[in-house]
């Protein structure tokens, strides 16, 4: 992308921005320039980045683990339990471009903070909850925090420290992030089956402590354009209710709800999508360009990220429950069961890239997914009786590579797709759908799969659900494969004469989302 990392560039788009966050005008760092990584300073940012991501990173990779835990202890059902995982992903996919449209105009350094402390507030109610209900409330106000950590974190080093130490310094937050999320399960599963799942949550509180303590040796930046670009307040009220009217038909669908009580919502939320891409087409300044689909590989590789995500989360949706009520592990078990995805990402997905630069993306787009799903349906396997070294060891670890694969290619393909002064935007746009993927397949999946109630607590009926999550997560990493191949040009040349880009994408982990990072030379 761009020939030299600029400080000002931002991880998630303005919503009035329509280009690359942070590079649309004059970016007020406030540290003559930058920081230096190897300076006392350096490392405080870095801390600060590391722990402010890691707090959600670790709440995201933890909460599934403890579905089953929840469920006994709070008398909830199934859609009650859909409800606290999209509750946190519902107003955490609704916001995320807001939020980091806030970083732009307050300040980085000052919306984060802000994320911080309404992350771990709303990380105390969560751990405090007496009833599903004030759980998933805690959850939403959570998702409200994240959307401004989310973006933030990144966006402080690639704003704060010198130019020739960004790329180290996006290489050294990306690296700890992983390790991070390498640790969530095993640190989730023993405090889910030690002190309570209630410290899944309330681990967030002293986490913000460290990071309010660190951050005073953060830099303040903004980008002093932003004040010039209005919010796109109907934007992110009709991507809202969107979201929630069609995860409100979805989960009720599943549950006890009554017909008009799934109808209604479903038809509100489809208004508002409606809505949504008028407002976005009629507003000078939309949260959402809608020109950016007129490149038919952005478009593609969105409806990829759309098949793959929902696959991911799917299975480790269903995964989780399946291994504690059908298999008898316990948390701990259920949490490192799933490490090795992880841990392959951290150490693969660099060379992926690499290859993709080298033959093209076509291939790992078409392999990676195909890959994976062979790693879906080895979970076929994961049933009554099954031991981990035989049967599920090499599904999470077949899965693991598929996802390798295609991870960082896929970012990079998202970047080669537009012009180099909207890779921000694109970056932002694409780690949205990404959750949006997430959110509604969590909320749509036990409906397919005819898991409903608490037959979630039946090691029979799960095991019989689980089975066909499995098949209908395989197919859509097959889906995903068949678009690529498709629609991805095969050549490396062609990949990258797409914009004149050249895709630099060497810093991905993302089991969640794929990564918020803007590409260009600062990836490297």
């Amino acid at each position: 992308m761009g020939s030299s990392p600029d400080p000002g560039r931002e991880a998630a788009p303005a919503p009035g921005g329509g280009g690359d966050v942070g590079s649309g005008g004059r970016d007020s760092a406030g540290n003559a320039g930058g920081v230096a990584l190897a300076s006392a300073r350096g490392r405080w940012v870095l801390l600060c980045a590391v722990l402010a991501s890691g707090m959600a990173l670790l709440d995201g990779t933890v909460v599934n683990v403890a579905l089953p835990t929840l469920g006994k202890d709070l008398d909830a059902s199934i859609s009650a339990l859909q409800w606290v995982v999209n509750a946190y992903m519902l107003t955490l996919s609704a916001l995320l471009l807001l939020g980091g449209a806030l970083g732009d105009r307050l300040g980085r350094r000052r919306t984060l903070v802000v994320g911080v402390v309404w992350f771990a507030a709303a990380s105390a109610l969560c751990g405090l909850a007496q009833d599903a209900g004030m759980l998933i409330a805690a959850r939403a106000l959570q998702g409200v925090g994240g959307a401004l950590l989310t973006p933030g974190s990144l966006a402080l080093v690639r704003a704060s420290y010198r130019p020739e130490d960004q790329a180290r310094a996006v290489g050294a937050w990306s690296g700890l992030g992983g390790v991070a999320g390498a640790v969530g399960p095993f640190l989730g599963g023993w405090l889910i089956d030690g002190p309570g799942w209630r410290w899944i949550f309330l681990i967030n509180v002293p986490l913000a402590a460290l990071v309010l303590f660190a951050v005073r040796h953060v830099p303040e930046s903004r980008d002093e354009s932003a004040a010039q670009q209005p919010f796109d307040v109907p934007g992110a009220c009709l991507a809202a209710l969107f979201l929630a009217g069609v995860s409100f038909a979805l989960i009720g669908a599943s549950g006890d709800t009554s017909a008009g009580g799934v109808i209604l919502p479903g038809v509100l939320g489809l208004a508002a999508g409606a809505a949504f891409v008028l407002v976005e087409h009629r507003r000078r300044n939309p949260m959402l360009p809608l020109e950016l689909f007129r490149s038919r590989l952005f478009t593609a590789a969105n409806i990829m990220t759309l098949c793959l995500y929902a696959a991911i989360g799917g299975i480790l949706f269903m995964l989780p429950v399946q291994l504690q009520t059908t298999l008898g592990y316990d948390a701990l078990q259920a949490g490192t069961a799933t490490l090795p995805i992880t841990v392959l990402m951290l150490l693969l997905s660099a060379s992926a890239g690499d290859l993709a630069r080298r033959v093209g993306p076509r291939l790992p787009l078409v392999a990676g997914p195909l890959v994976a799903a062979a790693g879906v349906l080895l979970m076929l396997r994961v049933r009554p009786g099954a031991a981990y070294v035989t049967d599920v060891l090499p599904a999470v670890v077949v899965l693991g590579l598929g996802m390798s694969l295609f991870v960082a290619p896929l970012t990079a393909t998202v970047l080669a797709s537009v012009d180099a002064s909207r890779a921000g935007l694109a970056s932002g746009v694409n780690n949205t759908a990404a959750r949006i993927a997430q959110l509604l397949v969590v909320a749509g999946l036990p409906l397919a799969v005819g898991l409903s109630g608490t037959a979630y607590a039946d090691p029979d009926a799960l095991n019989a659900s689980f089975g066909k999550a499995a098949v209908g997560c395989a197919a859509l990493f097959a889906l995903a494969a068949a678009a690529a191949a498709v629609f991805v040009r095969p050549s490396p040349a062609a990949w990258h004469h797409e914009r004149g880009n050249e895709p630099q994408c060497k810093t991905c982990c993302g089991v969640q989302a794929p990564p918020l990072e803007p590409g260009g030379r600062a990836a490297e």
